[in-house]
């Protein structure tokens, strides 16, 4: 895997950037006292690289602001799911013109009250691999279990007037085993009643991009990020990835 070829790489005695190879090597010294932009073919060892887990790399980003967040936990998303589950659901928003409501109580000793909202096409329910629901007071554990089963999932809160979403700590969509998340300081979030624009459309195919435009989100992108430390006995250079 990418882990072990970075330490099998690590161990050696040097390590060949074979990019430019009509370039003669230029120590890192000459480098770091040149100025950007310049193109140079290296020969230099891998002194060190961060982070050493590869599942560290992996970070959210803002293309309109630039900033970089962690990508939260399971342990982190059960907090925010459970305060969220503290609001007891508003019967009054069940059952619009858009969407059918389903609500129970659990057997457990909290005996939560759980409201499943499925989005209607045309007045008539989708097949589950189609259809879009929004879910209050659902755990992760439940969360999950329905975006195995339904095409979208979005984790929402009653208000006085509409279903909202919850805090942008939490993924404002669920697609499969991703999860989309909006930027805090980016995004202005609308109403839920805001879907029911793209619920209206002859075909509705519920792409992440079109839900979050509608929902005011600016989405986060999943990116890569490693820092090399790269040395030739002249210097040593730091050497940053950044790919989505």
């Amino acid at each position: 895997d990418f882990q072990s070829h970075l330490q099998r790489c690590q161990q050696l005695s040097v390590t060949v950037l074979t990019d430019h190879q009509d370039l003669n090597n230029t120590g890192l010294r000459t480098i770091l006292n040149s100025t950007a932009p310049q193109q140079y073919r290296i020969r230099a060892k891998l002194r060190t690289f961060k982070p050493q887990k590869l599942h560290q790399s992996v970070k959210l980003h803002c293309s309109k602001c630039n900033s970089l967040k962690e990508v939260p936990n399971g342990d982190d998303l059960s907090l925010i799911l459970q305060a969220s589950a503290a609001t007891t659901p508003n019967p009054e928003l069940h059952n619009t013109s858009w969407y059918d409501s389903v609500t129970w109580t659990t057997q457990d000793q909290k005996q939560r009250k759980i409201a499943i909202h499925f989005v209607k096409h045309d007045e008539m329910l989708q097949e589950p691999e189609d259809t879009l629901i929004m879910i209050e007071g659902g755990t992760l554990k439940e969360v999950w279990k329905l975006s195995k089963r339904f095409k979208c999932v979005i984790p929402v809160t009653s208000t006085e007037d509409d279903l909202a979403l919850l805090d942008l700590s939490a993924p404002f969509l669920l697609q499969g085993s991703v999860k989309y998340y909006g930027c805090k300081q980016c995004s202005t979030p609308k109403t839920i009643k805001s879907l029911s624009i793209l619920a209206a459309e002859q075909r509705p195919s519920w792409e992440p991009t079109e839900i979050a435009q509608v929902l005011g989100v600016v989405p986060l992108q999943y990116v890569f990020i490693m820092k090399f430390t790269l040395v030739d006995g002249t210097g040593a250079l730091n050497a940053y990835l950044f790919d989505y």
